[in-house]
């Protein structure tokens, strides 16, 4: 590697532990063949970032973890790298700090500075990274395009813990039931597809509250996601859901018969079904979203993926009327000069 390495590794690397957390910030920038001037004239906006008050001159060996990665990372992209490295160093600390990290991460990003980002938590990769390498025991196990590395991974992860739930024995005889009014079997698009191959997503589309298919998304409406799949095997506990995705290919939500509390009963071999999804669509900024619909089989904490596509079907959100700030609107009532719950009271 070429240029000025900055690293976030293991816990306190690189820190000495009986030195303040002042000393620790010339130490690191020394390292780097930064003078004291330099590092004069950036202290100031280390600190700050760090927001550990007057524990910047107390030893470090006195610090809680999340104080250390809140220095460690405060004076890694202070010292001006061309290449930073970070090792599931972020999974430590406050939602509230960890939020400051990814943003200044996307900063750095933006201004072309190399980045190796090493995690287990997939959206983070998918939202940094332009191309994966997935290692497993130190063997490389695929390297590409971010989106395809993940949903490998994935796959993997969900096979892996099928084969833990078949010690559980998922295989009982179940009685067959008559099939669903309504299949669908459209599936407009398969990036890609996987899954123990014990039941199959037939197809799903996305209709308004009337039943009429959608040609987009519309703010604040009710949308339908049907999805119908069918049983190749004997399904104790079928689970059907979806994962919704924006145009960067993030997961932006989910949701699942499971998660609603909708527990779908046995599945026979052969036999169908379909499940409408009722969503209260909020107002979202306009770009595309994509539907990826599944079915598995087991509980909500231990299942095994029998078939998974990855953006089946891509609509566009409509302009909302009023402008987006960030991502959505809150669905929002405003008042002013009055009491809490004098308005909910008088209804």
């Amino acid at each position: 590697m070429n240029g000025r390495v900055a690293a976030l590794l293991e816990l306190g690397s690189g820190f000495n532990p009986e030195f303040s957390g002042r000393d620790n910030v010339y130490l690191n920038g020394a390292i780097l063949g930064l003078s004291t001037k330099d590092m004069d004239q950036r202290f100031d906006a280390i600190e700050g970032f760090a927001e550990i008050g007057e524990f910047i001159h107390q030893p470090v060996k006195t610090y809680s973890s999340g104080m250390v990665i809140r220095l460690a990372f405060a004076v890694a992209i202070h010292l001006d790298p061309e290449i930073l490295l970070v090792d599931e160093a972020l999974a430590v600390g406050d939602i509230y700090f960890r939020q400051r990290c990814m943003r200044k991460v996307h900063e750095l990003r933006a201004r072309g500075i190399t980045i190796l980002f090493v995690s287990h938590a997939t959206a983070d990769v998918k939202a940094l990274g332009d191309r994966a390498l997935w290692l497993d025991h130190g063997r490389v196990m695929a390297l590409g395009k971010t989106d395809l590395v993940v949903t490998q991974y994935l796959a993997a992860m969900a096979k892996k813990d099928a084969r833990y739930l078949a010690q559980d024995g998922f295989n009982r005889p179940v009685p067959a039931k008559p099939a669903p009014q309504e299949v669908v079997t459209d599936l407009p698009n398969i990036d890609h597809r996987f899954g123990d191959g014990k039941a199959e997503v037939l197809g799903i589309a996305i209709r308004d509250d009337s039943g009429n298919r959608l040609a987009s998304l519309r703010p604040n409406s009710t949308v339908v996601v049907r999805i119908s799949v069918q049983a190749k095997a004997n399904l104790e506990r079928p689970i059907v859901g979806f994962m919704f995705r924006n145009h960067l290919g993030v997961d932006f939500a989910g949701t699942n018969t499971s998660r609603e509390g909708c527990q779908l009963p046995p599945m026979a071999s052969g036999e169908i079904c379909t499940v409408d999804f009722y969503i209260e669509m909020p107002a979202l900024y306009a770009s595309f979203f994509s539907f990826s619909p599944a079915v598995a089989n087991g509980t909500l904490e231990h299942y095994s993926i029998c078939d998974w596509i990855d953006n089946a079907i891509a609509l566009h959100m409509d302009p909302s009327e009023r402008p987006i700030y960030g991502h959505f609107h809150f669905p929002c009532r405003v008042e002013v000069n009055s009491r809490i719950g004098a308005g909910a009271a008088a209804l």
